[in-house]
């Protein structure tokens, strides 16, 4: 199979350097609220890249699910294979890309837990089915057959039955604390925008890299 000749130009938009936000906070909430008012396909999915302690790499899918002025927040089991290896090294790494647009964020930084305040109202907030989930599922293990996790959920419904379901202690958030923030533009001719905000002290300053 010859994939050689796949390619299209990139033509949406540009981006200048005098167009962005001085806060890279503020100009991803400027993407991220454009891309959900068009109607993008989960628009907050975003893929997660971690290392061991071994330097092994890892990468998954995750959702985001809070972001402000102190980070990205996503959700997953604290024994999942993503939180083993923030345990380990919490240098991650987390792209978005919005092919429709033409656009990718791409943000480098620090992983680390959020409260348990803050994990109980996302986690009050989310479907009964999915708190249920987050109980029966011991993630990234090997399960034997998929009747054992159907077993496992039935058996956490019955226990909760008719009360509300508790935040599971080893369950909850995670922050991307960034370093680095970039906001990538698809051009013609792959002469792409693309703008680097660094972290300095409490300020950013914004560079532009080549293509």
């Amino acid at each position: 199979m010859d994939i050689s000749a796949l390619r299209r130009e990139y033509t949406f938009s540009g981006l200048q350097k005098e167009n962005l936000c001085s806060s890279p906070y503020e100009q991803f909430e400027k993407w991220f609220s454009q891309a959900t008012q068009a109607g993008l396909e989960t628009p907050n999915a975003f893929s997660l890249a971690t290392v061991n302690a071994q330097g092994a790499p890892s990468v998954r899918t995750v959702l985001l699910k809070l972001f402000d002025q102190k980070g990205f927040v996503f959700f997953t089991n604290y024994s999942s294979h993503k939180a083993r290896d923030i345990a380990e090294n919490p240098n991650v790494a987390a792209l978005f890309h919005w092919l429709e647009f033409d656009r990718q964020v791409k943000i480098e930084g620090q992983a680390e837990k959020i409260s348990t305040a803050e994990s109980l109202k996302y986690f009050s907030a989310r479907p009964r089915g999915s708190q249920i989930g987050a109980w029966c599922s011991h993630q990234s293990r090997v399960v034997s057959s998929r009747s054992l996790l159907e077993t496992q959920f039935k058996a956490i419904k019955e226990k909760f039955q008719n009360q509300e379901i508790p935040l599971p202690d080893f369950w909850g958030g995670f922050r991307i604390i960034p370093q680095n923030i970039e906001f990538w533009q698809g051009r013609e001719n792959r002469l792409h925008d693309r703008f680097r905000f660094v972290r300095e002290e409490s300020d950013w300053r914004i560079k532009r890299l080549a293509p």
